[in-house]
């Protein structure tokens, strides 16, 4: 068994044993028990009452965090050179076609995000293999395959994320970083929330959101009552 440290036992001290959080005070508390020494990133973690195994029962979309991930995302341009100075005046961090191609084949992936558009996705496609399986593959329904370059990189940059439920059942992302005020962190979580239930598929049965929750990086887990998330 893992020995706790002297930090993660305060940590877990402050935590009661059993309790489902409101989702304000719970913002409060993951800030309150992280004891790491960096900025760390605030995560959640929802399981969902469907089966990811049936294709109508898939959750997937997109949301904008309205005070951002707190995190620098790398966007790489992939595009024909009359797009390319829409992508830099947008804030991409790198912007070309062919050169970038031939890098992502020889292993380089130094992203997080990759945007194009339609008219070079046949080039992008020979690079499923190396994209797939990093959740970099440009795809139309997180508007990462677009002929507004400028829009869709303003949108990543200030907060635009996307999610995808997993085998498991559980859709997790990031909302934002410890040094965010506590209203801010809820602020995130219940975006991303309300947007998990906008997309609840017509096919489930019984309960939806069937556990919530938050935790920052090496902190305790604390869960959310899913009737108070507006509180």
């Amino acid at each position: 068994m893992t020995r706790l440290t002297k930090n993660r036992k305060k940590a877990f001290e402050k935590i009661e044993q059993g309790r489902m959080y409101k989702l304000s005070e719970a913002a409060q508390l993951v800030k309150d028990v992280t004891a790491a020494r960096f900025d760390s990133s605030v995560d959640m973690d929802i399981r969902l009452g469907v089966d990811p195994r049936k294709a109508n029962q898939m959750v997937r979309g997109v949301v904008t965090l309205p005070h951002g991930t707190g995190k620098e995302i790398r966007v790489l341009v992939l595009c024909t050179p009359d797009k390319e100075e829409e992508a830099k005046t947008a804030g991409a961090d790198f912007v070309g076609l062919d050169d970038y191609i031939e890098k992502i084949q020889n292993g380089w992936t130094d992203v997080d995000v990759i945007i194009t558009m339609p008219s070079v996705m046949a080039k992008i496609g020979k690079l499923g293999k190396v994209l797939g399986p990093r959740g970099l593959m440009p795809n139309p329904k997180s508007g990462t395959v677009t002929m507004d370059i400028g829009k869709a990189v303003k949108e990543v940059k200030t907060g635009k994320i996307d999610f995808k439920v997993d085998k498991y059942g559980i859709v997790h992302t990031s909302i934002g970083k410890v040094s965010f005020t506590a209203d801010k962190i809820a602020e995130n979580a219940r975006e991303f929330i309300h947007t998990l239930l906008k997309l609840k598929p017509t096919a489930t049965k019984g309960t939806y959101l069937r556990s919530i929750y938050i935790s920052s990086t090496m902190s305790p887990g604390i869960k959310i009552d899913a009737r108070y998330v507006d509180e």
